[in-house]
């Protein structure tokens, strides 16, 4: 049963094949203002020629036949307001296909937070040293408490 019903769909799919359909990818398709990103193509069996891609996100850009596809690389300018754009691909067969390029325009911070030094971090050098003066001189006394109480009497017992 199931074997009937694979072979009819395999008999009524078209197969694909590679370079058949006109499409434009960006990736990633959501960056920050001032990102760069890939972009492929195929113009539908014609990859072999140079094809256009024109976006108001960032301009216009040759894409070059790379491994059976068009691609290239832009990077959007850091000034671009936050936005969807369209992205749209002109090949030189007459073919067209058009995808959405989100532009994310967040503040970046220019430094990390201001949480403080610490106790040993902190711009005083003499704080460190007296901790570690400190430290020695506790495991001092710890260690002769230690050897006091371990010592054992001798003598006889009665």
């Amino acid at each position: 049963m199931f074997g009937l019903v694979g072979a009819f769909v395999l008999a009524t799919v078209a197969p694909a094949r590679a370079g058949e359909n006109t499409f434009v990818e960006v990736t990633p398709n959501s960056v920050q203002a001032g990102s760069r990103v890939s972009i492929r193509a195929s113009c539908d069996n014609d990859n072999n020629r140079q094809a256009d891609v024109q976006s108001d996100a960032f301009g216009r850009v040759v894409l070059r036949p790379d491994n059976g596809f068009l691609t290239g690389t832009v990077t959007v300018p850091g000034n671009k307001q936050p936005g969807d754009y369209p992205v749209e691909l002109r090949c030189r067969n007459g073919g067209t296909a058009t995808t959405t390029l989100n532009v994310l325009n967040m503040a970046q911070p220019s430094k990390g937070p201001n949480t403080g030094g610490g106790g040993t971090a902190g711009g005083d050098r003499g704080a460190g040293s007296l901790l570690l003066v400190g430290g020695l001189a506790v495991a001092a006394v710890a260690a002769g408490f230690g050897a006091f109480g371990s010592r054992r009497r001798t003598g006889t017992r009665s």
